[in-house]
């Protein structure tokens, strides 16, 4: 890395505020599927003006909806939106008409900005609503993000992107075309211990990064969800929480992969597992030398994240919870205010909107295109059995 670029990073950092709003936080992209290139320049540059229309007045909230009510929505992002100071619930995109009674009263939502998944198009003339958040199954991600694009809106889409980087790539030119933000449910990147082991990785607090373990898995419960159907969710824990083992690799380092090898684990329950993987383990190398080692599962809970260091270590665990992360390095505790994930997450990215500037490219559709080539790999290397260059 250039010292240039390594120097840029640390006045970055350094004039963050507290607020986790205002995070940005560079990371190490890459290009074509299986092809990896390093993109400084175009990381580094986190501010120009994307949209002509007038956002910026004083005092306004963004009008987010909502489309998909399930628990995610329900549980954590309309409770964030009641502490949000850039964004608002506005809207709500359902199917279920009992729902959406529901959400109305409980949300004071008008019936005007109240949609079905047949009506949803109709969302272009509603200018209470800027920003659409797409929280469905992964195989819909595609569709609503396009339909939404098309409609003018900015857009928020829950993670993986998309199960493949085809879609990934429409959903990213569809946005362009629009002239619309497109940005990834990336909520860890506006957390403060995540910025602090990011900080301490990229850094090199502790001396360059040897090894990382970096690993999330939980046991699953409902058998007949979405998530257990590859034809909704692509695959299994990996494509729900593996994605979280592979973002800690990848911002603690500041790098990105160049090999990678993987296993899937044995079915241990047959039966509940017949349509998706029970638990993967994959190994990344980076260009600096340094490893990793992840663990992904919906039979047992894991969730940490540790570098080895030349001069000591650093982890969290918890790690890619809702929190409170907590975190340790060899010399101490971490230390950090502890926030709402998924309110400062909004409130970042709305802020950047509101004030005209181009989103931070590790929370756009490129960083979450970079991660589906990667999820894509795992699986490539643990079902040949060989491991992947990722070289450009």
């Amino acid at each position: 890395m250039k010292n240039q670029d390594f120097n840029s990073r640390r006045t970055f950092l350094r004039n963050l505020g507290a607020g986790a709003s205002a995070l940005s936080l560079p990371l190490l992209g890459y290009g074509e599927t299986l092809s990896f290139q390093n993109e400084h320049s175009r990381i580094y540059s986190l501010a120009s003006n994307l949209d002509s229309a007038d956002l910026s007045q004083p005092g306004r909230k963004l009008g987010i909806a909502l489309v998909g009510l399930g628990s995610y929505s329900k549980n954590q992002l309309a409770p964030a939106l009641q502490l949000t100071q850039n964004c608002r619930l506005a809207g709500i995109v359902t199917g279920t008409p009992a729902k959406a009674d529901e959400w109305m009263k409980k949300y004071n939502i008008p019936k005007e900005n109240v949609y079905d998944y047949k009506t949803f198009d109709r969302i272009a003339d509603n200018k209470d609503i800027d920003v659409v958040y797409v929280v469905l199954p992964n195989s819909m991600h595609e569709e609503y993000v396009i339909r939404a694009a098309q409609a003018g809106k900015h857009v928020i889409c829950e993670k993986p992107l998309a199960i493949m980087p085809k879609a990934c790539q429409n959903m990213i030119d569809a946005c362009k075309k629009a002239n619309k933000q497109l940005a990834v449910g990336y909520r860890l990147h506006y957390e403060p211990f995540t910025r602090e082991v990011i900080r301490l990785g990229q850094e090199k607090v502790f001396g360059a990064v040897k090894f990382v373990e970096s690993s999330d898995g939980f046991r699953i419960g409902d058998p007949t969800q979405w998530r257990m159907k590859k034809s909704m969710a692509g695959g299994g824990p990996l494509m729900d929480v593996g994605i979280y083992a592979i973002q800690g690799a990848r911002y603690v380092t500041g790098e990105e992969p160049i090999s990678v090898t993987a296993q899937f684990s044995p079915k241990t329950e047959p039966d509940k597992f017949k349509d998706v993987e029970e638990t993967m383990f994959w190994q990344f190398q980076f260009p600096s030398g340094a490893v990793s080692n992840s663990t992904t599962s919906y039979t047992a809970g894991v969730e940490r994240l540790r570098a080895s260091c030349e001069k000591g270590w650093f982890e969290l665990s918890p790690a890619f919870g809702y929190g409170p992360l907590k975190g340790m390095t060899s010399k101490g505790p971490i230390e950090q205010p502890v926030v709402n994930h998924q309110a400062a997450h909004m409130d970042g990215v709305c802020k950047d909107l509101l004030a005209g500037k181009q989103l931070p490219d590790h929370v756009t559709g490129a960083e979450g295109l970079r991660d589906v080539k990667l999820l894509q790999a795992v699986y490539q290397a643990a079902e040949t059995g060989r491991k992947i260059n990722l070289k450009a």
